[in-house]
């Protein structure tokens, strides 16, 4: 199952991206440091057309700092491709992003030449808010729900450097389910764009899987669910989400727990690992692999029996 979520004014920002990279040098992409590789838009390399890049880890202040590392590690391992994390836009990290900037282009610093630079990101990552930091001054607007900036515009700020603001945009299809899943738990697509149980469900599962003593605590649970839908119930029942009869309430359960890991008191959660993105994508791989086949044994069955009913009307 893939995933769409494509409005208009996505496909327009598209549209108006292609434009401008001509005229851009560096392309600044904020990630969700929980999620660097399901917020790592896969049209930015196409758009970029391999211009210098420079990724912001945002809210690293609620990823495991351990997972920020390797992270960083591996897109500071990547050609033409810087990486810092952000654990709070203050002067220091301003800075620091400007002389990322500055060193990616030095040939434009020693002719004294503005540095072109356009900020890209999905929705609700965070990229009104860094913005706004870096210009000294409310720019953009910046809010909780996704997609709120619609047009594109040019900031001046310290050192020469110039932002093109664009609009948050994903892709048209979210083709690894489990991606599109961790971007419903964070907040960065909106709830009615997949069950909000069945993310509640795959939350569950994730935090059993890579934090099962973090729920244990939160929760007080003497044992840990198998599940994540047991977990929902386990939830329901501590915090008494009860209906008539004793039967949960699951929805409001699952609202708990998603309510929990969105605003950080589930603490330092990153919900994934260059590991797993390495599994999932040769997954990925050999699922597109096998789809083609079969596609193209359908059409080598369908030639055959063309050409078995042209014999027959011979």
């Amino acid at each position: 199952m893939a995933i769409q979520w494509f409005p208009g004014h996505m496909h327009r920002a598209r549209k108006q991206i292609t434009e401008m990279m001509p005229q851009i040098d560096l392309v600044i992409e904020v990630l969700d440091a929980r999620l660097p590789y399901s917020s790592e838009n896969p049209l930015v390399p196409e758009l970029r057309s391999g211009k210098p890049c420079l990724k912001l880890l945002n809210k690293s202040d609620l990823a495991d700092p351990d997972h920020t590392k390797a992270w960083l590690d591996y897109f500071n391992s990547q050609p033409n491709t810087k990486a810092m994390a952000l654990t709070g836009l203050d002067k220091k990290q301003v800075k620091a992003i400007t002389q990322y900037c500055l060193s990616m282009l030095p040939d434009r610093q020693e002719k004294k030449q503005s540095i072109r630079t356009m900020i890209m990101g999905i929705p609700n990552v965070g990229k009104s808010t860094l913005i706004n930091t870096l210009a000294g001054r409310t720019v953009a607007k910046a809010g909780n729900l996704p997609a709120l900036t619609r047009h594109p515009q040019q900031i001046k700020i310290n050192d020469g450097i110039v932002l093109s603001d664009t609009p948050g945009i994903l892709w048209p299809k979210i083709h690894n389910i489990s991606s599109g899943f961790r971007l419903a738990a964070s907040g960065a697509v909106r709830d009615t764009a997949l069950d909000y149980f069945e993310v509640a469900e795959f939350t569950g599962n994730m935090m059993l899987q890579l934090y099962p003593d973090t729920i244990k605590e939160r929760y007080k649970l003497a044992e840990l669910p198998e599940t994540g839908e047991r977990l929902i119930d386990a939830i329901g029942r501590k915090r008494g989400c009860l209906r008539s009869g004793g039967i949960v309430d699951m929805h409001k359960a699952a609202e708990i727990l998603i309510h929990e890991l969105r605003s950080g008191k589930l603490g330092n959660i990153t919900y994934e690992t260059p590991q797993m993105m390495i599994a999932e994508e040769e997954a990925l791989a050999i699922e597109a692999e096998r789809k083609a086949q079969e596609l193209e044994e359908k059409k080598a069955a369908k030639r055959k029996g063309t050409r078995q009913e042209n014999s027959n009307d011979e």
